[in-house]
C-alpha cells in the first residue's frame, strides 16, 4: 500500500482516470473482457467525468458498483443512477452495467441470482474504492449486522448489509472479493479523511473495515 498526494482534486481526477484507463487497456490485451468496480457517492464523480472519454474498447468493459442501496434506479439515492449520469457517457456509454439491484422489496430473495451472474466477471480487474469518515468501504460498515461474515475469508460474493444510521438495506461485495482485485485503488479527499485512513492502518478490520482491503492498494489523496 502506498499513498499518492496530488496538488488539488482536479489533478487527482485527471491522473487517476488516466491510471484506471491504462489498467483497463492492459487487461484487455490479455482478456476478452475486463471488470471495473467503482464506488458511488460524490467523490468519484469528477474521476468518472474524465474516465468516460478515455480511448479504450469500452464495449469489452463490464462495470459494477462496490455496493448499492436497495432502492430503484429512479431514486435520488441510487448509486446506479449516478453511474449512468457520470460514467456511462461519451465513449464509456458502450460499456456494460452489471446490476446490484433487482425489483424486490428486500435483497435476500434475489441475492443468489445477482451473485451467480457476477461470478463470471470475477476477479475484478480494476477496483476503485472510497472510504467514509467512519472507516467503512463499500457497505462494510463498523457495527453492521453481517460485518463479520463480510470480512471472512470464506465470505460469499455478495451480502445484504444493514447498519444503524443507514436508512435502507444495502448490497455489497465482500472484502474477500474486493481484496482479490488485480489492481486496487482508494480515493479520499480532505484533511479529515487523510487522518482517518492513517488511523485505520493501525486498527483491525472489525473496527476499521477499510483496513481489510488496504494491502496492495494505492491510496489517492488531495486536500
Amino acid at each position: 500500500m502506498n499513498i499518492v498526494d496530488y496538488p488539488d482534486r482536479e489533478m487527482l481526477a485527471i491522473d487517476l482516470a488516466q491510471k484506471l484507463a491504462g489498467e483497463l487497456r492492459a487487461g484487455l490485451v490479455h482478456e476478452e473482457r475486463v471488470t471495473l468496480c467503482v464506488p458511488g457517492g460524490t467523490t468519484p464523480g469528477p474521476i468518472f467525468d474524465d474516465l468516460c472519454a478515455a480511448r479504450l474498447d469500452w464495449d469489452r468493459v463490464d462495470v459494477v458498483l462496490n455496493d448499492e442501496r436497495w432502492v430503484p434506479e429512479t431514486s435520488d439515492r441510487s448509486n446506479t443512477r449516478l453511474l449512468r449520469e457520470r460514467l456511462f457517457q461519451d465513449r464509456a456509454a458502450a460499456a456494460t452495467m452489471l446490476p446490484l439491484y433487482a425489483d424486490a422489496p428486500e435483497p435476500e430473495p434475489v441475492l443468489d441470482a445477482l451473485a451467480e451472474r457476477l461470478e463470471a466477471h470475477l476477479p475484478i480487474h480494476v477496483l476503485l474504492l472510497g472510504m467514509g469518515a467512519d472507516m467503512h468501504t463499500a457497505s462494510l460498515f463498523p457495527g453492521a449486522d453481517r460485518l463479520a461474515e463480510g470480512l471472512s475469508s470464506k465470505a460469499p460474493i455478495l451480502l445484504p448489509m444493514r447498519a444503524d444510521g443507514v436508512p435502507e438495506a444495502r448490497i455489497t461485495f465482500s472484502a474477500r472479493v474486493l481484496n482479490d482485485a488485480m489492481n486496487k485503488h482508494v480515493v479520499i479527499t480532505g484533511a479529515e479523511k487523510r487522518r482517518v485512513i492513517e488511523t485505520a492502518m493501525t486498527l483491525p478490520p472489525d473496527e476499521a473495515p477499510i483496513r481489510a482491503v488496504l494491502d496492495g492498494a494505492t491510496i489517492h489523496w488531495a486536500e
